[in-house]
């Protein structure tokens, strides 16, 4: 009779974990890499965003220029407060941004899987927003406390938007530095076929990684 063996997990990447190991060099790839995989193993996680993500698509929704993210710090568990008032005035300039409160409506998106190769990637933003001269964006929200890296800004709006069919048809993916209140979008004079085979390089290593991780 044959043992039963276990079933190694397989590679898999958010796009969130896959930006940040494209951000990282050297031997920090590895460590990171297995990391993930030990993760995915024990399906652990957790997101802290949650009901900050709630409170600012309540005030696009509802048009109330930050209202509830003025108190949504108030609503957390103490050890999450220090996180959304560090988050909070970022957020809010963001929203300010937009414009006219009543000029822009929230928008579903819908999460998209990537193929870089043979690695699968969940592509998930956070929200859509649509302006009142009919422009869309899918909005995906970055956290951390040091800013976004080009490589993490280009892999990102990269992804989403080879997939804007899907998430949300004829939006211009967006990128929000809510820390800072930044929007960015891709620059002008990118190349997509290289952006495609660089992170294609990328996504091979991740693999390869991936296997031999303990």
């Amino acid at each position: 009779m044959s043992t039963p063996t276990s079933t190694a997990p397989t590679p898999y990447a958010t796009l969130l974990g896959f930006t940040r190991y494209v951000d990282r060099t050297g031997p920090t790839k590895a460590s990171f890499v297995g990391g993930l995989r030990k993760q995915r193993t024990s399906r652990s996680g957790f997101n802290p965003h949650g009901q900050f993500v709630k409170a600012l698509k309540t005030d696009i929704a509802f048009h109330t220029g930050g209202t509830h993210l003025a108190g949504v710090a108030d609503l957390v568990k103490e050890r999450w407060r220090p996180l959304y008032q560090a988050l909070v005035p970022g957020a809010t300039a963001y929203l300010h941004s937009l414009g006219d409160p009543a000029g822009v409506d929230l928008v579903r998106t819908r999460d998209a899987l990537a193929m870089l190769g043979d690695l699968p990637v969940k592509i998930n933003p956070h929200f859509g927003v649509r302006y009142a001269d009919g422009r869309v964006e899918a909005v995906r929200l970055y956290f951390d406390e040091a800013p976004p890296s080009e490589e993490a800004r280009l892999a990102t709006l990269h992804l989403m938007a080879a997939h804007t069919d899907h998430i949300l048809p004829h939006a211009q993916p967006v990128l929000v530095d809510v820390r800072r209140g930044e929007a960015h979008r891709t620059p002008d004079g990118v190349k997509p076929d290289q952006v495609e085979s660089w992170l294609a390089g990328e996504a091979a290593a991740f693999r390869a990684i991936w296997a031999t991780a303990a």
